[in-house]
């Protein structure tokens, strides 16, 4: 007896149109370097009509920037390997994994993601997934490196789609990038930033690094309830059950031999933990900065990146001599190799998407919009709701996010905007900034203007070959709309019950 396909959902149906029109794009390496052509285009074609807006930092007039000239074209010749150099992920992704690669050569990966499969039941692979990219946001980007792979990995060794471990990594990694129960390199960065602007309204007024805390641990397990529903329900029967190439780890018990391998491993981390730990909490420890004598400004935060890096080396040396899977330096720097060969198609997304990003910039076509979109929330006058003011808020921030991913950058241009004029109404800047960070992350899962957005693109095709930006974006848009619904609805929850976002941070002024 022959069982009828279920019919798609119209939301089902939805997506596989996005799909289908996203994949009809060129290569994403081709896109990109098609975009960095329409940019110089647009911008000759802006600046003859003579575009432009007034910063609102600087009350100086921001002018679309014509590299359709002379001297645009001298800039675009002088900057191509400057522009590919300074790609910000470049360097962080390749640093991390040159580390990593080692942990991956001599077996602690796999053995590691089989005892995590082993020992935890199935019907929290996927919310563990989604927490833990959440909680990767404590070390700055690193997230994107680490747990995204890390999820389709542990997802395949169950049986189940790896695009879908992908996609509820990445939704925590990305879409709730501003949700954490721990603060971050991002607060202290967006504080700075909102008291700059706050102190126009009211000199001397300090907004603390924790000026969100409260709100941003509620939206953690509402984001880890809400993503993993969206992958159960909605990604993964879409996906349906994976048929490529890709061989998943087999789920036998570890042998002595890898037992050993993982008592060695804790020894050495926990060894190499107590030293960094005494850097950073020692009075006058070696990895503190005078000026800043704190954690979070501490240089274990700010290098980062060569910790990840080191940890993955020296957590997969004391492995493969525990397990007996290396022999010599050589077997060490075959790892090495092999790694980086795996993102050559990577290297190739990178230098095109560096060009189109650094066009992007120099025109100032991001700033235009984003001034452009405040005086459209002025020209709505909903100063006497503070619901409808900060949905419009949040609306403009994931809008002008699919242009500008950065949140600091992006933060930078809005802040004295928003900060001042809210101030003026009433409203707190730490309240402001709050919002800001919902329409920050939800969006940047479905933008490839993301710096990392090829990354994904290369992780995802290693399991589909035929992965393009329409099935990234078809498969994390239900994430997108799922997090910005659900995490705005909490933002209203919070003014109407006026909850404090943080310590001492309240919803409104003192009167």
């Amino acid at each position: 007896m022959s069982v009828t396909p279920a019919r798609p959902s119209p939301f089902q149906r939805f997506l596989n149109v996005i799909e289908r029109i996203g994949n009809i794009l060129p290569n994403p390496s081709t896109l990109f370097a098609l975009l960095a052509g329409v940019v110089v285009l647009l911008s000759g074609w802006l600046s003859a009509l003579g575009v432009s807006v007034t910063h609102p930092a600087t009350g100086q007039p921001v002018p679309v920037v014509n590299l359709l000239s002379l001297e645009g074209l001298h800039r675009m010749l002088l900057n191509v390997v400057p522009n590919f150099i300074a790609f910000p992920p470049l360097g962080t992704v390749l640093a991390c994994l040159v580390g990593i690669a080692v942990a991956e050569r001599t077996g602690l990966i796999n053995t590691a993601l089989r005892l995590i499969v082993l020992a935890a039941p199935r019907r929290w692979i996927a919310p563990i997934v989604i927490f833990g990219g959440i909680m990767s946001h404590s070390g700055g980007d690193v997230g994107y490196v680490l747990m995204i792979p890390l999820g389709a990995a542990i997802f395949h060794s169950v049986g189940r789609h790896p695009l879908a471990g992908l996609a509820a990594a990445f939704a925590g990694v990305s879409g709730g990038f501003s949700a954490n129960l721990l603060l971050g390199t991002v607060d202290p960065l967006l504080a700075g930033i909102t008291q700059a602007a706050a102190v126009v309204v009211q000199p001397g007024i300090q907004v603390p690094a924790t000026a969100n805390y409260y709100f941003l641990i509620a939206a953690t397990f509402l984001l880890v309830g809400v993503g993993t529903w969206v992958t159960e329900r909605i990604v993964e029967p879409r996906l349906g059950t994976y048929a490529g190439d890709a061989k998943p780890e087999p789920l036998v018990p570890l042998n002595a031999d890898e037992k050993r391998g993982l008592w060695w491993t804790l020894w050495a981390v926990l060894a190499l933990t107590g030293v960094v730990a005494w850097g950073v909490l020692a009075p006058n420890g070696f990895l503190l900065d005078p000026k800043n004598p704190t954690v979070l400004g501490s240089y274990l935060m700010r290098g980062i990146i060569f910790f990840i890096f080191f940890y993955g080396l020296v957590a997969g040396l004391a492995y493969g001599l525990g397990a007996r899977t290396i022999r010599s330096d050589h077997d060490v720097v075959r790892g090495m190799d092999a790694s980086m060969a795996t993102m050559a198609s990577y290297l190739v997304m990178s230098f095109f998407a560096a060009q189109f990003l650094a066009y992007f910039n120099w025109t100032n076509l991001g700033t235009i919009l984003a001034v452009k979109g405040a005086e459209g929330i002025r020209a709505l006058h909903l100063q006497d709701s503070p619901v409808l003011l900060m949905v419009a808020l949040v609306a403009l921030t994931a809008l002008i996010n699919l242009a500008i991913a950065s949140a600091s950058a992006k933060w930078t241009l809005m802040a004295p905007i928003f900060v001042p004029m809210f101030m003026l109404l009433g409203y707190s800047p730490e309240l402001v900034q709050g919002t800001y960070r919902v329409g920050d992350s939800c969006t940047n899962i479905i933008t490839p203007l993301m710096p990392y957005f090829p990354l994904i693109i290369t992780f995802a095709g290693r399991y589909v070959s035929r992965t393009g930006i329409g099935t990234m974006i078809a498969t994390m848009l239900p994430y997108s709309i799922a997090f910005i619904i659900s995490w705005t609805g909490l933002l209203i929850l919070w003014i109407l019950l006026q909850l404090p976002m943080g310590p001492g941070s309240g919803l409104f002024l003192p009167r």
